[in-house]
């Protein structure tokens, strides 16, 4: 229970970056669900979006909660994405795909100019990989995929449903759910993965968030990117050379 409200918290909280006359993507699972609800509750209110689905199921919500819904072929530009995710690190990489509908999810993400991750407690992790990492793939190319990931040292499981009939994303593929462990170069590995004939995507978002909203307890809080040690030290390495040359130009006026 109190991971349903922590997700709640973190829906609703994101749901009031929506600004009036955006272009929204709307994600897809157990938090972003919360976030839908209540960007329906603002519209109800008098909020003027336009919301693109990242899955048939967010877009069925989206219609009952009556959302105005486009699509990309309309919209190729997206103010602000709201979505959720399975785990999430300190640099705001994330493993999605947890509810099957990864491949759209990364399409709009790539297509906003914001994404906001949503997320109980829970999700984040100081390394990824706990969570099997979703790969979706074309059927013809299982046997061979699955063998080729496991190569890289993971077990790999065709994903099903109740019914004992594999898991068919929005799209027509199979998923591979691909347990790693511990991912200790979550960018390579998804160069890897993508490189991959018969791979159409992967579950690695690496990049693409840039705040994630995080409900624990009673509140939340925000995760924002962090800055690499490098990029740190060269800002300060070039602030320091600028002082020296002021420094160096005030004594040479005064000479």
């Amino acid at each position: 229970m109190a991971n349903g409200n922590e997700k709640e918290l973190a829906g609703r909280a994101a749901a009031q970056l929506v600004r009036d006359g955006d272009i929204v993507g709307l994600g897809t699972g157990s938090t972003a669900y919360f976030a839908v609800v209540a960007i329906g509750e603002r519209v109800k209110a008098g909020l003027k979006i336009v919301g693109i689905p990242t899955s048939v199921a967010t877009a069925e919500l989206a219609r009952k909660l009556g959302i105005p819904l486009s699509t990309l072929d309309e919209h190729q530009s997206i103010d602000i994405t709201i979505d959720g995710a399975d785990e999430i690190d300190a640099h705001l990489n994330l493993i999605k795909g947890g509810g099957g509908a990864l491949l759209r999810e990364k399409i709009i993400a790539s297509a906003s100019k914001k994404m906001a991750v949503v997320a109980d407690s829970s999700k984040v992790v100081k390394a990824l990989g706990k969570f099997p990492l979703p790969v979706e793939i074309i059927p013809f190319a299982q046997a061979v995929l699955a063998k080729k990931i496991a190569s890289l040292g993971a077990s790999c499981t065709l994903r099903m449903k109740a019914d004992g009939n594999p898991f068919v994303t929005d799209e027509g593929h199979h998923i591979l759910d691909c347990s790693f462990g511990k991912i200790a170069d979550p960018p390579k590995l998804a160069r890897v993965l993508s490189e991959m004939p018969g791979v159409v995507e992967h579950g690695l978002f690496i990049g693409i968030a840039k705040l994630a909203i995080v409900g624990k307890g009673s509140s939340t809080s925000e995760i924002r990117p962090k800055t690499s040690l490098r990029k740190r030290s060269t800002t300060q390495h070039s602030r320091s050379t600028k002082r020296s040359r002021s420094r160096a130009k005030r004594k040479s006026k005064r000479s």
